[in-house]
């Protein structure tokens, strides 16, 4: 790698996603707090929130979604049109290709959302999400997600799977790229990435248990601007 190293968090989610509460402001504040270059934002199957940053000149913001399969969830980054959930894994794959974008098996050994198939060659992934800080167990799943990336031989990275604006940037890859985000995509798929973080502390995850359900016991979600 060369000495122009970006730190990007590529899994995080704003309040477009409905379990989430981080307004498209927060995510560039405290990106810039934690020291972020850029984020992809991956809401949950849809791509309001990405499309509200995309092209931010304070912050490198890769359009992306969390999209929700019949066997997993899958994050589709460099993507700008949105793509059905529920559908195959492979069908999925091959439109998030179709739309120029790259496919993410996101937290692949969790319980809830993981991918819960095979993960093989013949699928078409282009790279692994080894370190999830919200993954629980955390080691377990990242000790399990780097086998994976090893057997198939695929890039790994790295994200936050942020949901509030506290929990952003605790997860980030390190990738070797020219800040564009098209240069960014490709260093992921040719594997010039570092995979880092940690896992969401427990005060941070009570808190976040504690606001999310302060908010349903409201009836309300949060405000989107």
């Amino acid at each position: 790698m060369n000495e122009l190293l970006l730190k990007i968090d590529l899994h995080v989610h704003t309040c477009y996603s409905t379990d989430a509460a981080t307004t498209p402001q927060e995510v560039i504040a405290y990106s810039k707090k934690r020291g972020l270059d850029g984020v992809a934002i991956t809401d949950h199957d849809t791509l309001k929130g990405a499309l509200k940053l995309i092209n931010h000149e304070e912050l490198i913001v890769i359009p992306g979604i969390e999209i929700t399969t019949a066997k997993g969830h899958i994050l589709a980054l460099n993507v700008e049109q949105e793509v059905l959930p529920k559908m195959a894994l492979s069908d999925t794959i091959r439109r998030i290709h179709k739309l120029g974008g790259i496919a993410v098996a996101a937290h692949p050994k969790v319980i809830y959302g993981g991918v819960q198939q095979q993960i093989t060659s013949s699928l078409g992934f282009d790279a692994i999400e080894v370190i999830n800080s919200a993954a629980f167990p955390f080691f377990f799943s990242t000790y399990q997600s780097r086998k994976v990336a090893l057997r198939l031989g695929l890039p790994q990275i790295a994200g936050s799977d942020s949901h509030y604006p506290f929990e952003i940037g605790l997860a980030y890859t390190i990738v070797d790229a020219d800040p564009k985000v098209d240069e960014i995509v490709h260093a992921i798929k040719r594997g010039a990435t570092v995979p880092c973080g940690k896992p969401t502390p427990w005060k941070l995850r009570i808190e976040r248990r504690y606001l999310k359900f302060k908010r349903r016991l409201s009836k309300s979600s949060a405000e989107c601007l």
